[in-house]
């Protein structure tokens, strides 16, 4: 049976949109259809090249982009619509329900956020009297000043990681075909990096260049953030991507 993945990050295709408007610094009431159809194309792709189950309204979403791309090549024709008191001429922009759907839904998504703010806010907030915890305190080392790693920017460094075997690779080469499986892979990974004691970069997660051991190795790096057993970080917003073995007795936090 073919090992599955199933990434609940993705909220849904608005979800994703959002994602890569945000990123691309792009207007959302100005969207370049072109550009975004692209970039949206390509990460469905990464996932299919990764074996993932892509839900069909991340297909549809797809297909509804390309309708949009397509109309807006069209030439335009006289059969105007009418504003029937100032008698104006406008063309409709195919873009306006999508930017619609996609306003309303920031929105939601905006409160849902600052709710769950003020939901992690008040658990922070206890009903007792104060006391003296003064025998209890101890030195403890700040927390590191980290960013964490979402899975759309484990998908990004993947592309990259991609692009970069492939200019790499020779242009004749004969290798010979090896089974990995990704518990195998995953074992192989915690060993490596209890061997350093210390954090791996991403890139250097990936030693071998065939396609195969590529995605075992990228799919065995998931897994094993979802069982908290590896952390992974950036020191600043589309930095290099560092990878270390959870330590023992923190508490661990699922990524993605």
């Amino acid at each position: 049976m073919p090992y599955q993945v199933k990434i609940d990050v993705f909220e849904g295709p608005l979800d994703l949109l959002l994602h890569l408007i945000n990123r691309l610094e792009i207007d959302i009431y100005d969207i370049p259809v072109a550009q975004i159809t692209e970039q949206y194309l390509l990460y469905i792709h990464t996932m299919k090249e990764l074996k993932l189950d892509v839900a069909s309204e991340f297909l549809v979403m797809a297909a509804t982009l390309l309708a949009i791309k397509s109309k807006m090549l069209l030439p335009k024709h006289d059969e105007d619509l009418y504003d029937e008191d100032q008698e104006i001429a406008f063309e409709e922009d195919p873009r306006d329900e999508l930017v619609e759907r996609l306003i309303e839904y920031r929105k939601f998504k905006e409160a849902a956020q600052g709710l769950k703010s003020m939901e992690e806010e008040r658990g922070l907030m206890y009903s007792k009297p104060p006391s003296d915890m003064s025998d209890f305190v101890k030195d403890i080392e700040p927390p590191k000043a980290e960013l964490q790693v979402s899975l759309y920017d484990m998908l990004a460094a993947f592309q990259k990681l991609l692009r970069r075997k492939k200019l790499q690779r020779p242009l004749a080469t004969k290798i010979a075909r090896q089974e990995v499986s990704i518990e195998t892979r995953m074992t192989e990974i915690l060993a490596d990096l209890k061997e350093i004691n210390g954090r791996m970069n991403f890139n250097d997660l990936f030693p071998q260049p065939t396609k195969d051991h590529i995605v075992v190795t990228f799919l065995a790096i998931l897994e094993l953030m979802k069982r908290n057993e590896i952390d992974a970080w950036q020191d600043e917003n589309f930095g290099e991507i560092f990878v270390e073995a959870a330590k023992k007795g923190a508490d661990s936090v699922d990524h993605y």
